[in-house]
């Protein structure tokens, strides 16, 4: 069996990419993450846009994602020299240039041209991590070739024989990081995605050639271009062999039959799997020590960003008994995160990475390579001001008694 090598090299650098007229011109006017989200709702067709701005259901824990920021307050030090700030942290044995990372989303392709290798590049280039998902339509291969720190995120295949064959092909790619996603056992309900017309396998109709008509941008630059360059996109990673085309009527097939799954899968795949493993999905303090048991490196707290259990706590809630019994895993997060004082709150609490999904799509769609790189940028910005009036200089200095818990005192 092939094993995944580790290595605390720095990436290497790659020349940034020139933004196209049309995407310079719609970059210049985005100054946070959420600026994207409207450039990308003019940009993409309605079904795709409401494939990714979507929840599950009554949208409850979309919302609560968002809203538990707003009950931490800060307690900033004055008159500290903070000229000397730096953002880096060290995270699974590498050492990164800032505590955030590009969470996994399916079918960013399709949004955006080329969008998953977007992403990844753009990461490599800012030195902070990426996931791949399990649903992308670029293959694993091409993707950690042009990125070779690209972490993998597995949905798992519904048999133990096809898990492993999965698990080989991901070490044979040369992948150090397996973040194997535990919450999406069933099919949620996203009647969000029935309203906005999308589904999976997608189908071509009148409502869809309207959609492509009045959003020539998207259909010349992204799905056309990809069509013609590349054919027809498939789920290339759902398991070790290639999955259906997207317009496919068996494209559903590998996203069910998972209910049967536990923990005693887990356990297969950390006897097999020799790089660093990562649990995603998990809120629940009980799961967390469990992943500890089975030899997990680290955990990402998780609501799938509202798109899974409607009503299901947002990760930071989850955080603090997580903490409790994590030992000595890494906690992450994700699910909401927006803005740098959301990262940093969350560090605060003892996170050590916290990963963004949407507005890298939305970033990657309008903007290509560029629109990654620009995001990333901003973020970091955040992030070191918000590390100088808070009079750090290191996120280490980072802890509980920086935060008033407001809920608390009210």
């Amino acid at each position: 069996m092939a094993t995944a090598a580790h290595s605390s090299n720095p990436p290497a650098q790659r020349p940034q990419p020139r933004a196209s007229w049309l995407a310079a011109r719609r970059l210049a006017r985005i100054f946070c993450l959420d600026d994207f989200e409207p450039a990308a709702r003019r940009h993409l067709p309605r079904p795709l846009y409401g494939y990714v701005a979507g929840a599950a259901e009554s949208n409850a824990s979309y919302r609560d994602n968002r809203a538990v920021f707003d009950e931490y307050g800060f307690r900033h030090r004055v008159l500290r020299d903070v000229s000397g700030r730096e953002s880096s942290l060290e995270l699974l044995g590498r050492r990164y240039a800032a505590p955030f990372g590009i969470a996994p989303m399916g079918i960013s392709s399709l949004t955006g041209y080329r969008g998953d290798l977007a992403q990844a590049r753009a990461a490599e280039r800012a030195g902070i991590p990426m996931i791949l998902s399990g649903s992308s339509l670029i293959r694993l291969e091409e993707v950690v070739e042009a990125a070779p720190g690209t972490w993998f995120q597995a949905y798992l295949p519904a048999d133990s024989s096809r898990i492993a064959a999965l698990v080989d092909r991901v070490a044979q790619a040369g992948v150090e990081t397996l973040v194997v996603t535990v919450d999406s056992a069933v099919v949620p309900n996203r009647e969000n995605n029935l309203r906005n017309g999308f589904r999976t396998p997608l189908r071509p109709d009148l409502r869809l050639l309207r959609d492509g008509l009045t959003h020539p941008t998207w259909s010349l630059g992204t799905f056309l271009r990809t069509l013609l360059r590349h054919g027809m996109p498939h789920f290339e990673n759902n398991a070790a062999e290639r999955g259906a085309a997207l317009l496919s009527r068996h494209a559903t097939r590998d996203f069910s039959g998972r209910e049967h799954l536990d923990w005693s899968e887990l356990c297969r795949i950390r006897r097999q799997w020799r790089g660093h493993l990562v649990i995603k999905g998990l809120l629940h303090p009980e799961d967390v020590a469990i992943a500890r048991e089975q030899g997990a490196d680290g955990v990402i707290l998780s609501n799938h960003g509202g798109r899974q259990l409607d009503g299901a706590v947002s990760p930071m809630r989850a955080l603090p008994q997580a903490m409790e019994v994590a030992g000595n895993m890494a906690v992450m997060i994700d699910s909401g995160f927006r803005r740098g004082t959301d990262v940093i709150k969350a560090l605060a609490l003892g996170v050590r990475c916290a990963f963004i999904g949407r507005p890298f799509n939305y970033a990657a769609a309008i903007g290509g390579e560029a629109g990654v790189d620009h995001a990333i940028r901003l973020l970091v910005s955040e992030i070191r001001a918000d590390m100088g009036m808070l009079g750090i200089t290191r996120l280490a200095e980072l802890d509980p008694a920086m935060l008033v818990d407001l809920a608390r005192r009210g």
